[in-house]
């Protein structure tokens, strides 16, 4: 007979429910906490600070030691696919990050070969963290989806609606494509090698999903997810995978059927009765309190916990954030939402 996984969240991605749920929350290593802040200026810039394991390490823990979660996620970023692949990429403070733009059609000069050797520091902070967590907390590595990655490539840094890599996609789909499968591939790559140095979950940040027709998501979400998960799954990595589709809508149901995936996140959009009428009744789903009333505390964040605990009650659920925490979020408001959920415990 299997055993039920002890630690919380594995228990939760094994199809158990568990009350209270365990939670984290997206961004947790970050700006909002004072010691991130000291550590993050020993670093020159922000790609050096993902670079240099002792670092990486030591922001991934510091929520853990702080508040308890019942994970930690190694502290990296989704655009360093981008680097492996022969791209440049940049921060500029105040702006976020900057790229060269890529026309698609040049998708065959990305660089392969090369994830192994310029992802190892991500290796080396995954296997850093993983004998100082705590018997009951996972550890969780991560990547960008093809797509999210991809408006970045394309766009040259951050857009407000994706619009010149939606007019790619559609303009030449062969091109586009390509690109999307070199970028699969490589993440593929880079989370077999995060399983293989320590991360019991991973996760997969489609952060720019929503606003996509059901044959362009079909073609640039779902498609390039399922590669994903079945090369890691031909890899022989059996950990659990949790996609986040941020903003699908009425296309979650169809990514939790077709991409392969073990859960489901859900943004702070989606209304818990729906879903529970369309997804399958088996699928852990994670989320999805608005991080603004995160933010504001008080009253508002315990009836938003509350409201959220008794919507996915007797169903596996990981209490998160439907994006992620804000640098402007108190420090106590964080231990109120804690408090709120584990107050049976």
């Amino acid at each position: 007979m299997m055993l039920t996984p002890q630690k919380p969240l594995l228990a939760v991605l094994a199809g158990e429910t568990r009350t209270p749920p365990p939670v984290w929350l997206m961004r947790q290593a970050g700006r909002y906490l004072a010691e991130y802040r000291q550590v993050r200026s020993k670093a020159a810039n922000f790609i050096e600070f993902c670079f240099t394991p002792e670092l990486a390490a030591e922001v991934t823990l510091q929520p853990i030691r702080r508040f308890g979660f019942d994970a930690a996620i190694m502290f990296a970023d989704i655009l360093l696919i981008p680097i492996a692949l022969g791209r440049k990429v940049w921060f500029v403070t105040g702006e976020g990050p900057k790229l060269e733009p890529f026309n698609p059609a040049d998708f065959e000069g990305l660089t392969e070969g090369r994830v192994a050797e310029v992802l190892a520091p991500i290796g080396e902070t995954l296997r850093l963290v993983k004998p100082q967590l705590p018997d009951n907390t996972t550890l969780i590595g991560f990547a960008g989806s093809p797509w999210t990655v991809a408006t970045y490539m394309v766009e040259g840094g951050g857009s407000k609606d994706r619009y010149a890599t939606r007019v790619a996609a559609w303009s030449d789909p062969v091109a586009f494509d390509g690109m999307l499968d070199r970028i699969a591939d490589a993440t593929a790559e880079y989370l077999i090698m995060q399983a293989n140095a320590g991360a019991e979950v991973l996760k997969l940040f489609d952060s720019w999903a929503e606003g996509l027709p059901e044959p362009l998501f079909e073609r640039v979400i779902i498609r390039p997810t399922r590669r994903i998960v079945d090369q890691v799954r031909a890899a022989g990595i059996d950990v659990p995978i949790i996609g986040f589709p941020r903003g699908a809508g009425t296309l979650y149901p169809r990514y939790a059927r077709e991409t392969g995936v073990t859960a489901l996140a859900l943004d702070t959009s989606v209304q818990p009765e729906w879903a529970r009428s369309v997804l399958p009744d088996n699928l852990p789903v994670q989320g999805h309190l608005d991080p603004s009333v995160l933010r504001a505390g008080g009253a508002m964040l315990d009836s938003e916990v509350d409201r959220l605990l008794e919507a996915w009650e007797g169903r596996p659920h990981i209490f998160n954030l439907g994006h992620g925490i804000t640098p402007d979020v108190p420090v106590t408001h964080v231990e109120q939402l804690l408090a709120r959920i584990r107050r049976s415990v």
